[in-house]
């Protein structure tokens, strides 16, 4: 069968990855781009990435719609008219937004902006902001609201759109309509068709794109059978870039069985320009766009595809078919297009076209002919354009030559030129072509056009372009080279250009390899700065250096190029790696000797290198002066001294920092010496002193500076610190060597500013001082209070006028103490007096007062008391002093206590109280309270009671009557006589007196507060009832009840009677509460205010006797005599009232008896629930009706209904029930159904249509055909669950099954349906219910999935085809463990494997035997999850099928861990390794430590010795010493071979040899030891054949090692055991290299002829530094002549001539690497 022009292919289906078919329709499954597939679910939403394998998410997401972005990962939901946009990478909301209207079709027209269209507009939402959407236009009338939107879309400029739809036409047809709306000009064009979409294409002869409008016209009143057409215009395009693209209309070829189908969508290829139709029918028609011709119509699918859109990449189409859930790809077959146009549709010019445009096969015998027919007819120019249009078929060799065969008219260009020119305008020249158009335009001398046409890109470089271009113009050739990737040649561009620099990087960014050695030997002679640049890119190159380092300084240094040496070696070593550290040296060394300290200076400075050999550098640095480069390098201590010698030469900032480096002990020790040199140092060492105090410690530092006598230094050391330091000893120094320079005001700063030293240690300093200036003295003993010893010092050593200055200037208030001491020591009164008036009131009165009292000198201080108090101070000390004074002398003592305001009475009072108490009184009165203590003990003690009453009434004061009156009674309980005396004052004389209401409040409320019931009623009683100005006061009447209801109740009534001013309300409800009691009381009140003469307002007499009522039936609990009294008074508030109290009481009968009374139904709802309670159904109709007359509420009509039911009077509930009420008609119905009152439940439930509950009454009344009809009715799953259970209970089972196949739609309810069942027995019945429910329309998994189960527990033999054919309508996971619990497990395997639960299938198949099946389980285990069971099955396999071991690890080779795996086998047994040796030998070529080591056993173990050493050479990651060890005392030879082989490629080299000598295999011995390169191994290997006399082993030897044995030890050898002529080949082939080595060398070190003497002198001069020549390199004072250096024939370099020693090792006692020793010769070994 010939192919087809597409490919056709099923890529996934949505059922099977558990999408319910309900969801996948139009507006629930979308496909925006080949991303996502998004499902909206009932209860979820399902997002199927297929980026990433169809991995589905599940969301649980409500929402009617879901699109994903095309681009991102970006969620847009819709649900009703709100719209909201999540980010589902960032999980966060972007956009939320409420339309005014629905929407009914959206879509994403780019990743930024979502299309809304709505059943009137189109809105266009942006991403970018917070924008909301934006109206673009109004939908046409053509697309009215019957017109169901399927696509929308908007053309690549964004200027064009295109909304399309279908709706019903006559005659069962289906009519298509479009909108195309342009946004600029905001006009609309209808269109009849059913789909249309915009694309951009490239057309032939034009430079810019065209953007053409695809669509399929039919419209609805075409005649019929007129077959629809395909147009094809481009839009949009400017007038002034010449016409727009437009193609006549071309039919569309229907088939005659699809003269009803219509076009569903049309889905652009911008890949290919080609157009793909999709229809209802599932037919799919291909377009040339550029054509309009239909390339192929073929029907892919019989379902209907609902969603389509493509893929960019490939220009593919994917589609989803309705229901199903089919997701196909259809893709242009570009290999079978042309053959097809061209044989099916017999189409050549449409072939040609098309193979030109897409660049397919098939159409080469089309374009040969045509191309042959132009030619004979002289139509160069079409034949041009033909080959440029066929691709690759006719751009040959061939066809140049053929133009170029073709003579040139005249005047007209040549015709290859017009081909190549056309070739030129269509795309790019070939190979060939472009090789052939450079010849010619070289010749003309015109490279600027091939320039030009490299820049375009339009030749095809190569290495014979570049050849062509070479010698016209370097750089173009290079360019051409580098794009022809001909990396030698481009590199020998970059040598000719001088672009040195740019060879590295270009070498390591293609992996071009290339001798760099030879290219810097030629340039290091031509162009020293050209070499220079190559090496910096060759050791800077990526992946590490590409040349040697020293190798390539030396050859630098060969020629003298120093600053170029230095400059390389900078650039090698900038990564300051440790390896590095000679050539570090090398270069600091080169520079430092060959005078040119300052580079070497600046290299240190920059810090980049510090591995090099920092003493030897140190003592280079030292000889050349730079003193402070050589400390830096030093770290011993007496290398440093010895250099700081010359400190006065080095920058002081330097030998400070330096200090830092130091450790302390070192620090101290060059401070000493530095010192110790004398005082021109001492500036130095006072800085470091001051900058590093704290790490040497400031102790060691002040004894250096004292032990050198540098008192000046050790001050201004101190001066830096003293002020931030904290150590008392630096204080105190600081002061001692200020003290001792005369520096008498820093000490006395000190002194007064620090709080660090130890005060007593300095002031003993500064007193056996004795300095002329006493003031630090005065400052430390002022601070620390040592003014007792600072008074005597000054006092005895005659300094009086540093007292007074100290007293009036330093601390005034410390005269009292300076006095006191003066007191003490005898001074003169005089002396004092005048310190004291010279002080005046600086000094602190109450000290100065205590000291002079205490010495009994207070009338001294009369004088200066009194100058105090004639200033004008009110200084309380100052006033008690001299009152103290008054009163002693008795000046009117009373007169000052009463008038003078500033003194203190607790001060004086208690002074006064034991000369005259009365002048005590007075002075605590004087307190204004503060000292009503003292005034009260005063009063006590000397019987002052009526001066303390009066005091007492007119101080009004709580807090004071509270200390007098609230007083314990006596031990023998008697009252204090002091309180009694002091209350019969108080109400005989201080209360009468007084004439102001608020003492006689006050003093009542004393008395209140003082709990003296007794007393405050006498007084009360004295100031009401016996007539005052206070007698109608009603506070005071309503305090005497209330002090008579608290202390004497019995007077209460006769109060209530005698007076008539006072709060009844508030005093009787004081009587009725819980502490009183007085409810008679209370009553009276009420009764005696409720009359008119107390209360007129008729409201208020009410109250008053509601409250009444209230006290009999609340307090006396007396609803007798409340009855009594209601009937007394007869007001309905009070029957009200009565009502109440009779309900709470439980009378339910006489309470409703009061409500009607009253007339009040306030309280219905507590009528009810006694009513209820007490089952009084015919006396609360009364009372309900009553109320039903004023209110209308749900509970009187629901308790009447009640009523009603419970009387049985079903009439009446009838009547009622269909009249006006408004009752809770449900309740009362479930009320009467819950107590069994099912007649009348059912008159309920009828009324209100509540067939739920009516067909529960039928159940109770076993009315079972009423009871379906009724669930049928309601419809309700419970309902029907009811009913069911109730028919099935019955043995109804044809209505059970009725109602259970309506129960078990209901997924929630399968199990309970399920039990029921189960639970009576009724299996058989149970099965042909589920039977019958999987043929419901609307049947769900769960049916599905209980069937199955219910399969294995009954019918076992049915569960593997209900599960093979239901399979995608099964819950897997509840099958397969019924099938377990049934141990049924091949059906069980199957599903695992069907569900795609490879790991499970793999353990039941493992666990069961039953279940296994070798093909199946391979299958499975291949793609488990759980890597682990994988090992299972190796030992599952072992145990139980080991014939098939190596067939398992064949499958599971590349997905498991062979290493694992052979661990396994040995911890299973010696046999499973053998029975793993197969596949072991499969996985050896994974080269893993395990596999080799367990098959290296196996082989010993077989004594396979060949295979042994196969595996060895071949794969050598395995433990090689063991098992050199263990093979070596093998019985076999060829085994211990292996061992010597094993430890030989080990480097093991001498137990190799030894393992050789033992069994006597020399010539393993000889190449051992010539493979190791180690001299002395092989020194040892020659001895041991002379001393065996293996002369022919020996001259063996010296052949195979001739490059590592050292001359003089073969000479040696062959000397004393007489082996001439065996050595005498080794010393010809000796002599013959040494020669050629010299020859070399001469060669080499031959100065070049041109240069000068300077250069020659400069040369020698290095040379001689270096080790060049014949000088002797004088380091070390070694002498002697340079050693040879031995040659490393691995490396293949030449002997080392630079002193550089590569390869050398430092021998202990000589003097440096690759010197002699200082003897001279070294001995030889004999």
């Amino acid at each position: 069968m010939a192919a087809v022009p597409i490919q056709f292919s099923e890529a996934l289906n949505l059922q099977q990855l558990g999408v319910p078919e309900a969801s996948i329709k139009h507006g629930l499954t979308t496909m925006q781009s080949d991303k996502w597939i998004i499902c909206v679910e009932p209860t979820q939403v399902s997002m199927i990435d297929l980026q990433n394998n169809a991995q589905i998410t599940r969301r649980p997401i409500q929402a009617e719609a879901a699109i994903m972005n095309p681009a991102s990962n970006i969620l847009a939901l819709r649900s009703g008219t709100t719209l909201q946009i999540f980010n589902l990478d960032a999980k966060a909301k972007l956009k939320s937004h409420t339309m005014t209207e629905p929407l009914v079709f959206w879509k994403w027209t780019s990743p930024s902006n979502l299309a809304l269209v709505t059943a009137s507009s189109v809105y266009h939402w942006a991403m970018v902001g917070d924008a909301a959407p934006v109206k673009v236009f109004d939908r046409h009338p053509s697309l009215g609201a019957n017109t169901q939107i399927i696509n929308y879309g908007v053309s690549p400029d964004g200027k064009w759109c295109l909304i399309g739809g279908i709706s019903a036409g006559a005659g069962g047809r289906v009519n298509g309509n479009m909108q195309l709306y342009s946004m600029e000009k905001r006009v609309s064009q209808p269109l009849q068709g059913h789909a249309g979409s915009f694309a951009s294409i490239k057309m032939a002869g034009r430079d810019d794109p065209a953007q053409v409008l695809v669509f399929h016209e039919q419209k609805a009143d075409a005649p019929a059978g007129e077959p629809p057409k395909l147009f094809v215009m481009e839009i949009g395009r400017d007038p002034a870039k010449g016409a727009p693209f437009r193609l006549a209309p071309t039919t569309i070829p229907v088939p005659a069985d699809a003269a009803a189908d219509f076009p569903v969508s049309l889905v652009i290829d911008g890949k290919n320009d080609v157009a793909f139709m999709l229809t209802k029918m599932g037919y799919c028609y291909m377009f040339d766009i550029h054509s309009g011709k239909t390339m192929y119509r073929a029907k892919v699918t019989q379902e209907t595809v609902f969603v389509t859109c493509p893929q960019e990449t490939t220009g593919a189409v994917f589609g989803i078919t309705v229901r199903s859930g089919r997701v196909f790809r259809i893709q242009l077959n570009g290999q079978a297009l042309v053959p097809y146009i061209t044989s099916t549709l017999r189409d050549n010019d449409l072939a040609i076209k098309v193979a030109g445009r897409l660049g397919l096969p098939g159409a080469e015998n089309l374009y040969a002919a045509e191309f042959g027919r132009l030619i004979s007819a002289g139509q160069v120019q079409e034949a041009a354009r033909l080959v440029a249009a066929s691709g690759s078929a006719l751009r040959t060799p061939a066809t140049i030559a053929r133009f170029q065969q073709i003579p040139a008219e005249p005047g007209a260009p040549q015709p290859v030129f017009q081909y190549f020119s056309t070739l030129l305008e269509s795309g790019k020249l070939n190979e060939q072509e472009s090789i052939e158009l450079a010849k010619p335009v070289l010749q003309q001398g015109r490279p600027q056009l091939m320039e030009k046409w490299l820049k375009d890109d339009k030749l095809t470089c190569s290495e014979q372009l570049g050849d062509l271009i070479m010698p016209s113009d370097t750089g173009m050739a290079l360019s051409v080279y580098l794009r022809a990737e001909c990396h030698a040649k481009a590199v020998n561009c970059f040598v000719q250009r001088g672009d040195y620099d740019k060879i590295v990087p270009y070498t390591t960014s293609v992996g071009f390899k290339m001798d760099y050695s030879s290219m810097l030997s030629q340039l290091l002679f031509n162009n020293p700065q050209g070499a220079l640049d190559l090496a910096k890119g060759l050791v800077n190159a990526e992946g590490g250096p590409l040349i040697d380092i020293q190798a390539t300084a030396e050859a630098f240094l060969s020629s003298n190029r120093v600053q170029e040496t230095t400059a390389f070696l900078l650039e090698a070593l900038k990564d300051n790696k440790q390896e590095h550290a000679y050539l570090q040296t090398k270069l600091l060394e080169i520079n430092l000797i060959g005078g040119a300290p300052q580079v070497a200076d600046a290299i240190m400075q920059n810090g980049i290198l510090t591995h090099y050999d920092r003493p030897h550098i140190g003592k280079l640095c030292e000889r050349a002066g730079m003193w402070q480069r050589a400390a830096e390098h030093y770290t011993d201590i007496a290398d440093i001294k010895r250099v700081f010698k010359n400190s006065h030469q080095m920058n002081p900032e330097f030998v400070v920092s330096y200090f830092g480096k130091l450790n302390r002990e070192q620090s101290i020790a060059l401070l000493k010496d530095m010192m110790s040199r004398g005082p021109q140092n001492m500036q130095v060492c006072v800085e470091v002193a001051k900058k590093y105090h704290d790490e040497l410690g400031s102790e060691d530092l002040i004894a250096v500076f004292e032990n050198n006598k540098a008192t000046e230094g050790l001050y201004y050391y101190l001066g830096s610190i003293v002020n931030v330091s904290e150590d008392a000893f630096v204080h105190f120094k600081y002061i001692q060597s200020a003290c001792m320079l005369g520096q008498f005001k820093e000490a006395e700063r000190v002194c007064r500013d620090s709080n660090i030293y130890v005060p007593e240690e300095v002031k003993e300093y500064l007193k056996n001082a004795k300095l002329p200036d006493p003031r630090p003295l005065i400052h430390v003993c002022d601070r620390y209070d040592f003014v007792d010893e600072l008074t005597e010092y000054l006092y005895l050593n005659s300094l009086l006028q540093y007292i007074e200055v100290y007293v009036t200037k330093v601390s005034p208030t410390k005269t009292p103490m300076v006095a006191g001491k003066l007191f003490d020591l005898g001074a003169n009164e005089d002396f004092i007096k005048r310190i004291l008036m010279a002080v005046g009131s600086a000094c602190p009165v109450d000290e100065m007062v205590e000291i002079a009292e205490t010495r009994n000198r207070l009338r001294l201080l009369q004088p200066w008391l009194e100058a105090r108090v004639a200033t004008g101070s009110t200084e309380p000390g100052t006033h008690n002093a001299l009152g103290k004074i008054y009163i002693t002398l008795n000046r009117d003592p009373k007169a000052f206590l009463t008038n003078n305001m500033f003194y203190d009475p607790k001060v004086l009072g208690p002074y006064c109280e034991s000369l005259d108490p009365s002048l005590a009184f007075v002075a605590y009165k004087k307190g204004a309270g503060d000292c009503d203590d003292q005034l009260i003990a005063i009063s006590h003690t000397h019987g002052l009671y009526r001066d303390l009453a009066k005091y007492l009434v007119e101080r009004q004061d709580l807090e004071l009557w509270a200390k007098v009156l609230n007083k314990e009674d006596t031990e023998d309980g008697q009252e204090d006589p002091q309180r009694r005396q002091l209350i019969d004052q108080i109400v005989e004389w201080a209360l009468p007196e007084s004439t102001s209401a608020d003492e006689v409040s006050c003093t009542v409320k004393a008395f209140m507060a003082a709990d003296l019931p007794g007393e405050l009623i006498t007084l009360l009683e004295r100031i009401i009832l016996q007539g005052s100005d206070f007698s109608d006061n009603k506070n005071l009447q309503n305090l005497l009840i209330l002090t008579s209801i608290r202390a004497d109740a019995t007077r209460v009534a006769s109060y209530i009677d005698q007076l008539d001013n006072f709060d009844a309300k508030d005093i009787a409800l004081i009587c009725v509460s819980e502490n009183h009691s007085l409810f008679e009381e209370a009553f009276s009140i009420y009764v005696k205010f409720s009359k008119p003469e107390f209360t007129q307002d008729k409201d208020d007499q009410v109250e008053m006797q509601v409250s009444a009522i209230g006290v009999l039936v609340d307090f006396l609990k007396d609803l007798d005599r409340a009855k009594a009294y209601a009937s007394q008074v007869d007001e309905k508030p009070v029957w009200s009232r009565l009502g109440k109290a009779q309900l709470e009481e439980k009378c339910a009968a006489d309470a409703i008896e009061s409500f009607i009374n009253a007339e009040d139904p306030s309280e219905y709802v507590k009528v009810c629930d006694e009513a209820n309670e007490a089952e009084i159904w015919s006396e609360v109709i009364p009372f309900l009706l009553m109320a039903r007359k004023t209110l209308q509420e749900n509970l009187l009509d629901t308790e009447i209904i009640y009523a009603f039911a419970k009387t049985n009077n079903l009439t009446e509930l009838e009547k009622f029930v269909n009249g006006p009420n408004v009752a809770n008609i449900q309740n009362i119905g479930d009320r009467c159904f819950s107590e069994g009152l099912y007649h009348a439940a059912k008159v309920l439930f009828t009324n209100i249509n509540n067939n739920s509950k009516l067909a529960l009454c039928h159940i109770h009344l076993e009315e079972y055909r009423e009871a379906v009809a009724a669930a049928t009715k309601a419809n309700n799953v419970s309902t029907w669950k009811h009913v069911c259970f109730a028919c099935l209970r019955a043995g109804e089972f044809r209505l059970a099954a009725t109602c259970g196949l309506e129960v078990i739609k209901y997924p929630d309810h399968v199990d309970e349906i399920v039990t029921y069942y189960s639970d009576l027995g009724h299996f058989p019945h149970l099965v042909s219910l589920f039977e019958q429910g999987i043929g419901l329309e609307d049947a769900h998994i769960g049916v599905f999935t209980e069937l199955a189960i219910l399969y294995t527990k009954h019918v076992p033999e049915k569960v593997m085809e209900h599960c093979k054919v239901f399979f995608s309508k099964l819950n897997v996971g509840k099958v397969v463990r019924a099938c377990e619990r049934a141990r049924l497990y091949p059906p069980a395997v199957y599903l695992y494997m069907a569900d795609k639960q490879c790991d499970n299938a793999v353990k039941v198949m493992m666990d069961r035997a039953p279940a296994f099946e070798n093909d199946l389980f391979l299958d499975s285990v291949t793609k488990v999850r759980n890597n682990e069971l994988m090992y299972k099955a190796v030992s599952f396999y072992l145990t139980m099928h080991p014939l098939l071991f190596t067939r398992l690890m064949e499958v599971l080779e590349e997905g498991i861990d062979h290493s694992r795996v052979v661990n396994q086998l040995k911890r299973t047994g010696d046999w499973a390794l053998q029975v793993g040796q197969k596949y072991m030998q499969t996985v050896q070529k994974l080269n893993l430590s395990p596999v080799n080591e367990a098959l290296n056993e196996l082989y010993i173990e077989d004594e396979d010795y060949e295979s042994l050493r196969k595996s060895i050479d071949s794969f050598n990651n395995f433990n090689m010493i063991a098992l050199a060890s263990k093979l070596s005392t093998h019985e076999l030879l060829e085994f211990r071979r292996i061992s010597a082989y094993v430890y030989r490629i080990n480097k093991k080299w001498n137990h190799s040899i030894d393992l050789s000598k033992n069994d006597r295999m020399w010539k393993d011995c000889i190449d051992t030891a010539n493979e190791s390169t180690d001299p002395a191994i092989i020194e040892k290997l020659l001895r041991f054949f002379c001393e065996t006399s293996e002369k022919e082993c020996f001259c063996a030897a010296l052949y195979t090692c001739f490059k590592h044995v050292s001359p003089d030890v073969v000479l040696e050898l062959g000397w004393v055991n007489g082996y001439h002529h065996f050595v005498m080949p080794f010393f010809i082939q000796t002599f013959k290299q040494t020669h050629k080595r010299l020859d070399d060398l001469e060669h080499r070190t031959a100065p070049p002829e041109e240069e000068d003497n300077a250069q020659n002198e400069i040369a020698g001069t290095y040379g001689g530094l270096t080790g060049f020549g014949a000088g002797t390199l004088l380091i070390e004072n070694g002498g002697g002549i340079p050693a040879p250096v031995p040659t490393s024939p691995a490396a293949g370099m030449q002997p080392d001539m630079s002193s550089f020693g590569v390869g050398m090792q430092a021998n202990p006692g000589m003097g440096m690497p690759g010197m002699a020793p200082p003897g001279g010769m070294p001995q030889m070994g004999m």
